[in-house]
């Protein structure tokens, strides 16, 4: 019956989520990161309720530091620019964070700071304007990352950017199973859900 249910509920939405583009990502470098293990969780499940999702690895998208002189003499880096064309071509972004000393990682910060630039130099919003932003993390502690989080949320909307209310937190994530579990799929699914009416919201007005 259980199943009955959640199957009826994403043959729900499906139709809503079909004109969703998602792009995910893992704050985070290390291949056998319990983040990109999360941010993977979520792309499936925002698959299987029919949006269309891109999920990438920062490892893929190396930049230097951000650097003014840099930015005026070379330019925006390439894989910059690619990953701010993606965020500008999404209608949602998910960031799943590791939390490091409590905050964000450096990789991560490094990443929205060029990506909240132009491609002609200066500040930029256009990547994070009118975009719906799902963040999440997945921690050994027992917060689940909330102090990343915290930060991750400033910075997003700071940046233009709109974060859900709804955030995922996976508290002692190192455990057996602790991202695979019910609780977990669940949060996921309140979040993007979430994602998907504000997005109606917003295209009703």
């Amino acid at each position: 019956m259980k199943k009955f249910l959640l199957v009826a509920c994403l043959a729900a939405v499906l139709p809503l989520l079909a004109e969703t583009n998602v792009l995910v990502f893992a704050g985070s470098l290390r291949s056998d990161s319990y983040n990109k293990k999360l941010a993977r969780e979520a792309a499936e499940t925002a698959g299987k309720m029919g949006a269309r999702v891109t999920l990438i690895d920062l490892k893929d998208f190396s930049m230097p530091f951000y650097d003014a002189d840099l930015e005026v003499s070379d330019g925006m880096p390439k894989n910059a620019k690619r990953l701010r064309d993606l965020m500008i071509a999404s209608d949602a972004v998910v960031i799943s964070s590791p939390e490091y000393n409590h905050s964000i990682p450096a990789v991560l910060k490094n990443t929205l700071d060029w990506v909240s630039r132009s491609e002609k130099g200066g500040g930029s919003k256009e990547a994070f304007k009118g975009k719906k932003f799902v963040i999440m993390s997945a921690a050994a502690g027992k917060s689940g990352g909330a102090s990343a989080l915290g930060h991750l949320r400033a910075i997003i909307e700071d940046c233009g950017g709109e974060v859900l209310q709804h955030q995922v937190s996976v508290a002692r994530a190192y455990e057996n199973g602790a991202l695979e579990s019910a609780s977990v799929k669940k949060e996921l699914h309140k979040g993007l859900q979430q994602m998907i009416g504000n997005k109606l919201a917003q295209n009703e007005d």
